[in-house]
């Protein structure tokens, strides 16, 4: 950015600062109140940093800010003042920006912003600029603590800061180009932190007992310092390392040497040495062309090997989401002076603040004092550190706070977190996977410690390394990491370094599991057990009701039995018997091995109501990719170890694609690198004797590369693992032609005995692993096609569902049902048939969902019924209690009682019809409740409890009460009819109201309450379903009077006498002494009281403010019952009821007369 182009305000802020003549800086009067304005102006800057960018333009850091800062170091104000503008203007380009800006605009200006960084940093180079922050430092931490102010404190932790920014600056790849052993601007800005001192304070403030706030931001430089510097080069520095690094050096180099004359020697044999003009032209045959003619050579023999029909064609482009995850810088070799202080400075730390540090800074990341990802550098000096200690001279108690379980566990949870975070955050996964490759070197060099450990002259460094991996050893968790890793690898947002430490890491751990696991018979370890789906009872996440998961554990159990699995019927009943100790449904609490048997007894033979059987899950011989892994509901047990049972569990295609990935480059690995892939190559080979595992066609061109390669010589253990690889093949391909083919696959372990054992080993042999599945006979296959195309068209249905019901013995599971309709040409793919998951029904509106659902209320918000009208004409079917909460959270309604149906009222008298529309209200409703059941039953799942205030009419349940007498529910009903003669009797007595719950002890009773029509009829009556979750059962709400308990009573009592001995009298609770006898009951529907002789009060009108009842009355109530029963009224007070107690009260007829003579008044107004 050109300086002419800076704001006048800013450019004439900056020259009131001052002018350098000559190595002298002239401050100018107001130089203390220019730096504020600078901060000022730095703090209001717009989103693409204009001010940084022309304070960088013109260096005033460089020309302006270092040279006060060094020259005026006494003004104790400006100091602190320019401090602070240095600390914001160095700050991290990465800070300012939030992240690199994807768009190009926003990117040029990242990158301006990081080149004046850079400029920043190697101005800083400086030895005079270092030394004053380390005086003012070392002054400032000879305070004492009372001494010390908060501006003091403030100051300390300013320039602990802008050294941290200093030193987060990268190098620019441009500018330094040097080669190893030269000093770079980050080498010469460590040697000025160096020279100055700065070293030892950081040294100091890290083991002072009084500096502990300082501990986080310590670690961060030490980090930033050692940036470039790798753990082994610095502690081999200063042993020889010198004539080692000549020998490295000289290896290279004759492995190049020797490719270049193989090369040479080569193009020698290819060509004579007399150069032909006349190249000539060859047929190759076998090599077909275009069409069916042989290839046509035009060129010379010696081209021949670089022949392919990808000659001429365009480089296919790689999309940028495919492509590979770029990687980290490596680290460079810096100039031998700073190495030589950064060694000493590692020695220092580790015998004089390393254990106290980590234990501070572990302490802030346990409590969550510290900032997000902060644990990044404790994971970055625990791999550095222990690193070095190893490496030089091991010494167990320098490191020994960052050894041990709890570390391991540390790290661990770390790691599974970043890995879970790279699975679910896709944008961020490439950040996740740095930080989850932090964790893993941090992991592996825990690992090499304890490995270091077990050779320790002392027996009790040796006794602990015992004790921390018998520990690690057992828990499972450790054992599963490294394959969860491997199968979830994606070369695109874990670069190969990732790989490479990952395979190493496995490697080191497999080798000490094994050497742990030799002499030890019977290890055991802590394993997971998959829980049969029938042990697990209630699911929390379920929208079923607690009390029809109660009664489907029931069934479960009684399903058990008589499938003969009495162990999975006992497991499940002491389940059942954890979740719902109440009531001992399933025995109490101590019942004994006698009880749990008679308990089980009854339940075999009980008269339970049989559903749909669960779908049993057994695994099956295919299994879809794209389906989604359901989690497996497994409990922790411990188990004999065998190693090699879980080698066996790295017998997977990931694991193999992932290690043939990480050898394309063993030219560019280390000799470690690639014998660790090798070995475990080997291992899956000869240890398991699954040789075809590796047979496959992109590990065979690598061996093709490897065996034609002139420098082949450097990794024989690769070329021996190629050849017995390829002699396996040959030897197999000679038995199974179609060994060929199977290249073309990566293979599982079941694909492998079939191909080595023969195609039909897995049905005919034995233990093959896993269930095989009946085949379909014709019979079936056509059964499954009408049944398919009955349901087909069924709205509202699960298709395979009833098709599952409707299949004869033996069943078949959905799965199983699924594919072979693909099979049979049915269904295109599984997908067309998704499964709906329990506790997963998402209820998410669209926006064109939202605006058709106010275009619907706008349509009808003048009618009578407009929730009924928007639910009959919404494209997406949903709950009447969901479309309430849109149009309340769209504001469209202000309350609830805006959508309630309105009433029509009619002041004249009944017209023809009437007296048989009388009854019609229960059976419309019941007629109702059949036609949709399924909306009915959705609706009481979703839409909460009913309104308090609601009362039911008078005979309200008649029609449907008849009905489940018939069915047989005579003795639930008589339960109900007395519950609620019952709370009347209590409320008259006790004169105060509460909601009473209806609890079932019989399992007739219980039965009931699940029967939809049965629930049905406890709306009709005005009874309560549970509220929340925190409610199981129905209740009789306290807005209910004895009088219309009564009355709700008696129109559920039944009329004709059940038969002598029936068990709905034994199954009869003990009658409140109130209740009359059945046959001294008035008929139902004369509205008097089925005790008292006075007429029972007609509730008043509703008032205004009074909720109505929330389901809208069908048609036929509306017209035919104006005169035939009074509308739902409000609650009455206490008071009203007392008054109407003292008066006397008015017949019926006349009642009704001036209700009706106050409707005709309230129609003429």
């Amino acid at each position: 950015m050109d300086l002419y182009m800076m704001n006048c305000e800013l450019l004439a802020t900056c020259s009131a600062l001052g002018y350098l003549e000559g190595d002298v800086y002239h401050r100018e009067p107001d130089c203390l109140e220019s730096v504020k304005d600078l901060i000022r102006y730095l703090r209001h800057e717009d989103e693409t940093r204009d001010v940084r960018q022309q304070l960088g333009a013109a260096q005033i850091l460089q020309n302006d800010l270092l040279p006060i800062l060094v020259q005026h170091p006494q003004d104790k104000v400006l100091f602190d003042a320019v401090v602070r503008l240095m600390v914001n203007l160095t700050q991290p380009a990465l800070l300012c920006f939030g992240k690199v800006p994807p768009d190009a605009a926003s990117r040029h200006h990242f990158l301006q912003v990081l080149s004046y960084l850079q400029a920043y940093k190697e101005a800083f180079a400086s030895e005079k600029v270092f030394g004053v922050l380390s005086e003012k430092l070392y002054d400032l931490l000879q305070l004492d603590w009372e001494q010390r102010q908060e501006e003091d404190t403030l100051l300390i932790e300013r320039i602990l800061l802008l050294v941290r920014n200093v030193l987060h600056v990268p190098p620019d790849p441009t500018e330094e180009q040097s080669v190893d052993g030269d000093a770079s601007v980050h080498d010469r800005v460590l040697w000025a932190l160096h020279i100055s001192g700065m070293d030892d304070l950081l040294k100091f403030l890290a083991s002072a007992q009084a500096e502990q706030q300082w501990a986080l931001h310590v670690l961060e430089i030490i980090s930033l310092m050692f940036r470039d510097q790798s753990p082994e080069e610095l502690a081999a520095l200063g042993q020889g390392q010198a004539a080692a690094e000549h020998r490295e050096d000289t290896r290279e180099l004759e492995t190049l040497r020797q490719r270049e004359l193989a090369e040479r020697r080569a193009r020698g044999l290819r060509r004579p040495s007399r150069h032909s003009r006349f190249g000539g032209s060859y047929v190759l045959q076998g090599l077909k062309a275009i069409g069916d003619r042989d290839v046509v050579f035009h060129k010379g023999l010696h081209n021949l090997k670089s022949y392919s029909h990808d000659l001429g064609k365009e480089t296919r482009r790689v999309p940028r989401r495919r492509q590979a995850a770029p990687e980290a810088e490596p680290p460079r070799r810096s100039a031998r002076n700073v190495r030589l202080f950064l060694r000493r400075f590692c020695q220092d730390f580790l015998e004089g603040c390393y254990n106290r540090l980590m234990l501070l800074v572990k302490d802030q990341l346990v409590r969550e004092k510290a900032q997000q990802h902060d644990e990044t550098y404790y994971l970055w000096a625990t791999a550095f550190f222990m690193a070095f200690n190893r490496r030089r001279g091991f010494r167990p108690e320098l490191v020994s706070e960052t050894v041990g379980v709890r570390a391991f566990h540390f790290i661990e949870q770390n790691l599974t977190t970043y890995y879970e975070m790279a699975l679910m955050d896709k944008k961020e996964a490439a950040t996740w996977a740095r930080r989850m490759h932090l964790a893993l070197k941090a992991y592996q060099e825990l690992l090499r410690t304890v490995q270091e450990m077990d050779r320790s002259p002392e027996q009790a460094v040796r006794d602990s390394s015992q004790v921390i991996k018998s520990n690690i050893f057992y828990l499972m968790e450790y054992r599963e990491l490294f394959l969860a890793l491997f199968r979830k690898f994606d070369e695109t947002k874990q670069p190969r370094s990732f790989l490479r430490d990952l395979v190493e890491t496995a490697h080191l751990f497999l080798r000490m599991l094994e050497r742990f696991c030799r002499g030890r018979a019977g290890l055991v370890v802590q394993g997971e057990v998959p829980l049969p789906e029938d042990a697990v009872p209630f699911d929390a996440a379920s929208e079923t009701p607690v009390e029809e998961q109660r009664a489907e554990a029931l069934l479960r159990i009684q399903g058990c039995l008589r499938d003969a699995r009495a162990p999975q019927a006992l497991r499940l009943l002491r389940s059942a018997r954890d979740v719902w100790p109440e009531g001992d449904v399933f025995g109490p609490p101590d019942a004994g091995p006698p009880e749990e048997t008679q308990l089980l007894r009854e339940i075999l033979f009980a008269p339970l109501p049989r559903h749909v059987p669960p779908e049993d899950e057994a695994p099956e011989e295919e299994e879809e990719e794209d389906e989604e892994e359901e989690e497996e509901t497994v409990q922790v047990s411990e188990k004999e170890f065998n190693f090699l049972d879980y080698l066996k569990r790295f017998a997977c295609a990931p694991v193999v694609r992932a290690l043939v990935l990480l050898l394309r480059g063993y030219a560019r690995n280390s000799p470690r690198t690639n014998h660790c892939a090798a070995r475990l190559l080997h291992r899956l080979a000869r240890d398991l004797r699954m040789e075809a595992l590796l047979f496959q066609l992109s590990l065979f061109a690598l061996f093709h590369r490897l065996l034609s390669d002139p420098a082949a010589g450097a990794h024989q253990e690769l070329v021996a693992l190629a050849k017995f690889v390829l002699g396996k093949f040959f030897a197999l391909a000679a038995t199974n032609k179609k060994a060929f083919v199977e290249l073309l696959f990566w293979k599982s372990p079941a694909a492998v005995r079939e191909m080595t054992e023969g195609y039909g080993s897995l049905r005919e042999g034995e233990g093959a692993g896993r269930s095989r599945v009946p085949p379909w006979t014709p019979q079936e296959e056509q059964e499954l096609r009408e049944l398919y195309w009955k349901y087909k068209e069924v709205e509202g249905e699960d298709v395979i569902a009833a098709i599952v019901a409707h299949l004869p013995a033996p069943g078949r599971t959905r799965r199983q049902v699924v594919k072979q309709l693909v099979r049979l040409g049915l269904a295109s793919s599984t997908k067309d048939f998704p499964r709906e998951r329990k506790g997963t029904r998402l209820v998410l509106w669209t926006q064109e969902q939202e605006e058709e659902l106010a275009r619907l209320f706008e349509e009808f918000q003048g009618s009578e019924d407009v929730l009924g009208n928007i639910m009959k004409h919404l494209t997406a079917r949903r709950s009447r209690a969901r479309v309430v909460e849109k149009l309340l959270g769209l504001g469209l309604v202000s309350e609830r009682k805006e959508l309630y149906k309105k009433r029509r009222r009619k002041g004249h008298g009944p017209g023809p019809g009437v007296a048989g529309a009388s009854a019609a209200p229960a059976q419309d409703s019941s007629a109702e409740d059949g036609d949709s059941e399924e909306e009915e039953e959705e609706d009481e799942a979703e839409e909460g409890p009913m309104e308090e205030h609601w009362v039911p009419e008078e005979g309200a349940g008649q029609g449907l009460a008849h009905h489940l007498h018939q069915e047989g529910l005579a003795g639930p009903l008589r339960w109900l009819e007395n519950c609620l003669r019952r709370t009347a009797g209590d409320r008259e007595e006790d004169g105060v109201s509460h909601p009473v719950p209806l609890v079932p002890l019989s399992e007739e009773n219980e039965d009931a309450m699940e029967d939809r029509r049965f629930r049905a009829l406890l709306r009709q009556l005005g009874l309560r379903p549970p509220a929340s979750e925190q409610e199981s059962f129905w209740r009789i709400p306290a807005a209910l009077t004895p009088q219309q308990l009564r009355r709700a009573a008696a129109s559920i009592a039944h009329r004709g006498p059940d038969p002598p001995g029936s068990p709905q009298e034994l199954l009869e609770p003990p009658r409140c002494p109130r209740d009359p006898d059945p046959a001294e009951r008035p008929p139902a529907g004369l509205g008097s009281d089925s005790e008292s002789e006075e007429p029972v009060p007609v509730p008043s009108a509703a008032q205004p403010g009074t909720k109505r009842r929330r389901e809208p009355d069908s048609e036929d109530e509306d017209t035919g019952g104006s005169g035939a029963e009074p509308d739902p009224a409000a609650p009455r007070s206490q008071e009203d009821e007392d008054k109407d107690e003292d008066e006397d009260p008015q017949p019926l007829g006349r009642r009704k007369r001036v209700r009706r003579v106050e409707d005709e008044d309230e129609e003429e107004d």
